[in-house]
C-alpha cells in the first residue's frame, strides 16, 4: 500500500522501515510507545500519509488530529493476516533482537496483550481492530480495501486516475526477513 500510494503522489508515505532507517525519528516513535504524548507534526513531518506500524496503531488518536484526512483500511482474511504475521513481525519479537525493543513493547505487549503468539487471541484483536474501524469512521471518510482490489476502488476514492502501471506488489515475508535479517 505504501508503494501505491507513492506511486499516486499521495505521499511520502510513512511506514515502519522509515522508523527503523532514521534513528531520530526511531526515538520519537519509542518515546511515544514508552508513554509520551504525541506530537503527530513531529512524527509525520514530510510525510502525506502513513500505513502500517506503528502509525495504524494510533488510528484513534490520528483520526482525531486530522480530520480530514482519509482513513485506508487495508483487509485480509484473518487467516491469511495470521500466516503472514507468524512468519515475520511475530518471529522478529520471539527472536528479541530488537536493539531497544521498540517492536516488542509496541506490537507485543501494548497491541497483543504481552502474548503476541496466542493465534486465538492475535486473531480476535485484529478481527475487533477492523469491526472498531468501520463501526468508527464515517463512511465516506474510509475505504476498506483488499490489495487484491487493485487500482480501481482506491483511485476512485481518492478521486485520481488511475495509472498506467501495475498495482505494486512487495513486503513480502520474503522482504520483511531479508529487510530485519540484513
Amino acid at each position: 500500500m505504501r508503494k501505491a500510494l507513492n506511486i499516486l503522489g499521495v505521499g511520502p508515505t510513512h511506514h515502519m522501515t522509515e522508523v527503523g532507517k532514521d534513528a531520530y525519528l526511531r526515538e520519537q516513535w519509542f518515546n511515544l510507545v514508552m508513554g509520551a504524548e504525541p506530537d503527530w507534526d513531529v512524527l509525520f513531518t514530510g510525510y502525506r500519509a502513513c500505513v502500517d506500524w506503528p502509525s495504524a496503531y494510533y488510528w484513534r488518536s490520528l483520526v482525531v488530529k486530522y480530520p480530514e484526512a482519509k482513513v485506508l483500511l487495508t483487509t485480509r482474511p484473518a487467516e491469511s493476516w495470521w500466516t503472514s504475521f507468524e512468519a515475520t513481525i511475530l518471529k522478529y519479537i520471539l527472536r528479541g533482537d530488537d536493539p531497544n525493543g521498540f517492536a516488542q513493547r509496541l506490537v507485543a505487549e501494548q497491541v497483543f496483550n504481552g502474548h503476541p503468539e496466542d493465534r486465538e487471541q492475535a486473531i480476535a484483536i485484529y478481527n475487533r481492530n477492523t469491526e472498531e474501524v468501520i463501526s468508527t469512521i464515517a463512511s465516506d471518510r474510509l475505504l476498506v480495501h483488499s490489495v487484491e482490489d487493485g487500482w480501481e476502488p482506491l483511485c476512485r476514492w481518492l478521486n485520481l486516475p488511475v495509472p498506467d502501471v501495475d498495482y505494486p506488489h512487495g513486503n513480502t515475508t520474503q522482504d520483511f526477513n531479508h529487510l530485519v535479517n540484513g
